[in-house]
């Protein structure tokens, strides 16, 4: 239990080594209270130590503090062990500093140190203190021991309040464990500390987000019984969860009742629309929702607009897209690089390469900065256009502009390699990403096998596809399929049929494209019979309905 590792730490407190930080000397002290600077911090610190008389440790606090907004905490921790050898006696409020530190840092062995140290000089934890320690414990993903650290400080009689259980709560969310949240709240309902409207709203959004959005919709009501007032942050949060489930009618349903509840949707309500109908495809229903959004006296922003343009890209309408773009100019919104982007994405796609490197070109003019994704998108739009001698200039500036090749990167070189039937480079580079440490998705695995077989190296694409399952990935549809291909192309129909069964066993259901490879290799055959049993087979085996 870490409040009875604390109890420890309280004997060997005193004895604990804090790292530290090179002190550079300054030619003057700042007089600011809040310094806007690590520098002045640092600055106005080495004075204060060297003050006399001493002053007090409150004003050695507001660096501290300073400091930790900034987001320095090792250079507090270090600050605050030279105020500790020039005499300086820390305060609960400097112990709650540390601690925020160390939580901050991941280190939850120092930070109970420090709350030992605080059991040590007889002094009682505050809420504060018992916050951040429940807040560093979620944010380091350590679930159970925060539950039973929680269940440690009720035992030993510490009285939590609502921002105590709202610090774990939220914490529990944030990581995914919404159910250890909402198991929080029952308590609290149950106990003296009772949830007002943000923890409802905390566990509601957690429930949307994990897909539970019924469940939410149930708390939703539940909040009713209770006496609670619902904001734009639940309703919020309801109509992304229900979007997510395509369960259009409530998210409707919802925005309405905010409506009736004279609570005013503001831009960020009508964006989650906007966006969840155009992933769905559903682009009318989104220029709709912009419509009332207009209505509504509520304007447009970069996100609304990028949204549509996004849309008609998914439909392969980039004339639209392109359309949605100057509807953006012409309201004074101004487009940024990812909108530029969808563009040329949009535009690759339709093998437009030509324009997509002209726009390209374009925003470069209007000092913008296109980012690894612009960058990405081209290369795939490059090779799909038998341009492959511009992919390396491409490279070249990418690299130039700062921006190092990520997943999405290798994912659009190896399939270009590949499918361009350029497979030593393709191997070469697929070894590179080992060397540099990058992992590689199944995605790029599959386009690997696919390229080889389709190349003629079986064997090679074989070591790599028994590779992933003696390692347990769990391999998709378009993996077997690559390599039931493979196996087909070099006659080799038994293996072939063979692994679709361990395909089925696997839990991989075949596709169209699985079926049209196996049974297609037999009718080409001639080999009917084959192919009809073959069917039979897969039926009883459920790979098939009739």
């Amino acid at each position: 239990m870490f409040f009875g590792r604390a109890l420890r730490y309280a004997f060997s407190a005193s004895s604990l080594s804090l790292p530290h930080a090179l002190s550079p000397s300054f030619r003057f002290l700042s007089r600011s209270p809040n310094p806007k600077s690590i520098e002045e911090a640092i600055s106005s610190f080495h004075g204060l130590l060297h003050m006399n008389p001493q002053p007090s440790i409150a004003r050695i606090n507001k660096i501290l503090g300073s400091l930790v907004k900034m987001k320095h905490h090792r250079t507090a921790i270090s600050l605050f062990a030279k105020a500790e050898c020039k005499g300086f006696t820390p305060s609960l409020v400097t112990l709650n500093i540390l601690i925020n530190c160390y939580c901050h840092l991941g280190n939850m062995s120092f930070a109970f140190s420090i709350l030992g140290k605080i059991l040590k000089m007889r002094r009682q934890p505050d809420i504060i203190t018992l916050s951040t320690l429940l807040k560093g414990l979620c944010i380091n993903n350590n679930v159970r021991e925060a539950l039973v650290f929680h269940s440690d400080l009720l035992t030993k009689g510490f009285q939590l309040n609502e921002v105590s259980y709202g610090t774990l709560i939220n914490g529990f969310c944030k990581i995914g464990k919404t159910s250890a949240a909402l198991k929080l709240l029952r308590k609290m309902e149950t106990g003296l500390v009772k949830p007002g409207l943000v923890i409802y709203n905390t566990v509601i959004d957690g429930l949307c987000k994990e897909g539970l959005a019924i469940e939410a919709k149930k708390l939703y009501h539940e909040m009713t019984d209770r006496g609670i007032s619902r904001d734009i942050v639940t309703y919020n949060s309801l109509i992304y969860g229900f979007c997510c489930m395509d369960q259009w009618h409530e998210a409707t349903w919802f925005l309405n009742k905010m409506v009736v509840k004279g609570i005013r949707p503001g831009i960020y309500t009508f964006n989650i629309l906007i966006d969840a109908f155009c992933k769905k495809g559903r682009i009318t229903k989104a220029e709709a929702i912009v419509g009332r959004m207009m209505k509504c006296g509520t304007k447009g922003d970069v996100i609304t607009y990028n949204s549509l343009m996004d849309g008609y890209s998914m439909m392969n309408n980039v004339d639209e897209s392109k359309k949605v773009l100057n509807r953006m100019i012409k309201s004074d919104v101004l487009p940024d690089v990812f909108s530029y982007t969808i563009l040329i994405n949009g535009l690759c796609k339709m093998k437009r390469i030509g324009e997509a490197m002209d726009l390209f070109q374009e925003i470069q003019c209007k000092g913008l900065f296109p980012d690894i994704v612009t960058y990405s998108s081209l290369i795939d739009g490059l090779f799909k256009s038998g341009k492959i001698s511009n992919v390396q200039e491409l490279i070249y500036d990418m690299h130039d502009s700062g921006h190092l090749p990520n997943i999405v990167t290798y994912n659009a070189l190896l399939d270009g390699l590949c499918k361009s039937q350029r497979l030593d480079e393709a191997i070469m580079l697929f070894k590179k990403m080992g060397v540099l440490g990058i992992q590689p998705d199944i995605y790029i695995y599959t386009v690997l096998i696919d390229g080889l077989c389709k190349g003629g190296r079986l064997n090679a694409a074989q070591q790599i596809f028994q590779y992933l399952l003696v390692k347990g990935y769990r391999l998709d549809v378009q993996a077997y399929t690559a390599m039931i291909n493979g196996l087909c192309k070099e006659g080799l129909f038994d293996e072939a049929k063979t692994l679709l069964f361990q395909m089925g066993e696997n839990g991989c259901l075949p596709n169209v494209v699985t079926f049209e490879t196996i049974i297609g290799t037999l009718l080409e055959k001639g080999d009917n019979d084959k192919a009809e049993n073959l069917l039979d087979e897969m039926i009883v085996r459920g790979l098939l309905k009739r």
